[in-house]
């Protein structure tokens, strides 16, 4: 595995039968983790049809972990009423470190990135014009090209505790 792309559902505080098609983990409002349909593993080889679908132009190689939460997101001044909570962020921080270890991956930008960078990387692929994540909700005064950073940031605490 190459990397870990960490997005928002735009559903409820509950994995749908869809995230768990297109995501490789998904975490609920109270930081619980589910496995979604596919193992990581499954995204080495994207050719065969059988992988988790999360990140359009970077599939292969990356892991998808996704944040119930966001639906009815339209912008920080409204959130909907499924904004992604502090407990569930710290979760999948704390989840993606542990990732990173076992594939024996460090954090950095190459490693941990939102499905919103992956869209400025391939602007032409499917990815382009995501939102998520942009937007941390507990956070408002970090900018959307912040995001990133403030995420790699606590991965990386994570990461060497």
């Amino acid at each position: 595995m190459k990397r870990i792309i960490l997005h928002w559902s735009a559903g409820s505080y509950t994995p749908s039968l869809t995230d768990f098609e297109h995501y490789h983990f998904l975490i609920d409002n109270k930081g619980n983790i589910s496995k979604g349909k596919y193992k990581p593993e499954d995204n080495l080889n994207c050719k065969d049809g059988h992988y988790a679908a999360h990140s359009g132009g970077l599939n292969t190689g990356s892991i998808g972990i996704a944040l119930c939460s966001m639906y009815g997101y339209k912008s920080p001044s409204n959130v909907g009423n499924f904004p992604f909570t502090r407990v569930q962020a710290e979760s999948a921080f704390a989840y993606s470190a542990t990732l990173l270890k076992k594939y024996g991956l460090k954090p950095s930008k190459d490693t941990i990135m939102t499905h919103y960078e992956v869209g400025k990387i391939f602007p032409n692929s499917t990815s382009a014009g995501k939102i998520d994540i942009t937007y941390i909700p507990y956070e408002p005064a970090i900018g959307a090209n912040e995001v990133g950073d403030y995420i790699r940031n606590k991965v990386r605490w994570y990461y060497e505790r």
